[in-house]
């Protein structure tokens, strides 16, 4: 490498490495070192992108300090030749679900591919000019979160165009979670792909790993060529605060902490917070009127919830802004106990799990991964019996996990 540019590097990883700790994000007790992304380890990874024609899959959580990743290799030297851009966006300012367009990006120049509109997968002509695809997204640990099939279908493409992958690993903010039922695979959809429980317990680079450990890529008989830049100085027990959102409406660690339990809401005929500034932390309908006195009132929200469920009607349900997150770290468990209370208590019953009155069209066993869930609730099955009813297949999930753990 040459000196101007190892000197530069070495600027900015102190650069980074001090924005990092100036804002106290991703930090243990002070006694302990920071955590340190991936991404920001740049004398791990830069060496073996010098001369090659790189590709990134990037959004706003791709970051090195505050700067952007994309603009600190540009910086750099690096030869980016394209950005390949996931839901929500490279720039993460499109809604959930809606599709985005190929474009030139008006900062850097730099071509940008959706992988969210006309396709979901590199082409062979987007490979083409690419020798190494980097991975940087910021996940949040749940199966019905996209990132983690979007990164399969890139691995996809570097195994049939023989091209390398690397991804930046990043923290899982509920690593600690390992926790719901494993995958059904008669309900494989667009939410979930692949037969893990509903909150893995892996971060990105852990989940890559298993992917190809365990048979999940299109091609089995190829090798798929994958480099893990770890993250330093973290395990999975570990608080960690992320410093950007994740996606629009996973706009507070409240929600992205509260996120594994209240998603299962989008497949039930209740408002989850869509509509709000403060989705997935709060639960509600205008038919729970006189039952529950805290109510809130959906509006359309550019980027966020143009059509939200109960858009401009009071709705009156559950607050969880102010939960004690640190219960369900220490419970090590989705709390499922909120959609029961709900379900008894909601007026009309036969309406609360019919997906054609739900906004997100989602059935409950797309949503949750197996059958019997909507029948359990309905029945008013224990919590405890209705837990029981997901093994052996978390526990043996739990032990396949450990062969493919990079931290302690």
């Amino acid at each position: 490498m040459k000196k101007g540019m190892l000197l530069a590097v070495c600027l900015l990883s102190l650069i980074c490495l001090y924005s990092f700790r100036g804002n106290n994000s991703g930090t243990t007790p002070a006694a302990a070192k920071p955590i340190i992304t991936g991404a920001e380890q740049l004398d791990k990874y830069l060496p073996l992108l010098k001369g090659k024609r790189v590709a990134i899959m990037a959004n706003p959580t791709t970051i090195i300090g505050k700067s952007h990743l994309v603009d600190s290799l540009q910086k750099l030297g690096v030869k980016i030749v394209k950005v390949f851009g996931p839901e929500h966006g490279f720039r993460g300012n499109v809604g959930a679900g809606v599709h985005v367009e190929d474009e030139v990006d008006p900062a850097t120049g730099i071509l940008l591919v959706s992988l969210y509109g006309a396709k979901n997968k590199p082409t062979k002509a987007d490979m083409a000019d690419v020798d190494i695809l980097l991975y940087d997204l910021q996940d949040v640990g749940v199966r019905y979160y996209t990132n983690i099939n979007a990164l399969v279908r890139l691995m996809d493409a570097c195994v049939e165009n023989d091209k390398e992958i690397m991804i930046l690993d990043r923290p899982n903010p509920n690593a600690y979670l390992i926790d719901g039922p494993i995958l059904d695979m008669k309900y494989k959809s667009g939410i979930g792909q692949f037969p893990i429980p509903m909150s893995h317990g892996l971060t990105v680079g852990e989940f890559a790993m298993m992917a190809i450990g365990e048979g999940w890529l299109a091609d089995k008989e190829k090798k798929c060529k994958l480099t893990v830049i770890p993250v330093a100085n973290y395990d999975h027990e570990m608080p960690y605060v992320l410093p950007v959102k994740p996606s629009p409406n996973l706009n507070t660690q409240q929600a992205i902490m509260l996120y594994p339990s209240t998603c299962m809401f989008e497949a039930t005929y209740l408002n989850h917070g869509r509509g709000t500034y403060f989705p997935f932390t709060v639960l509600g309908s205008p038919e729970l009127k006189g039952i529950y006195s805290f109510s809130y009132t959906p509006t359309s929200i550019k980027g966020m919830a143009a059509t939200p469920l109960f858009m401009d009607q009071e709705c009156f349900g559950l607050d969880l802004r102010n939960y004690d997150v640190e219960k369900l770290r220490k419970s090590k468990k989705i709390n499922i106990s909120w959609i029961i209370e709900l379900y008894n208590k909601h007026p009309f019953k036969e309406k609360f799990f019919d997906s054609k009155l739900s906004r997100e069209m989602n059935r409950i066993e797309i949503q949750v991964g197996v059958g019997e869930f909507r029948q359990q609730v309905m029945n008013g099955v224990p919590e405890e019996e209705i837990r029981k009813s997901w093994e052996p297949g978390l526990s043996n999930y739990k032990e396949m996990r450990k062969k493919y753990l990079l931290y302690p």
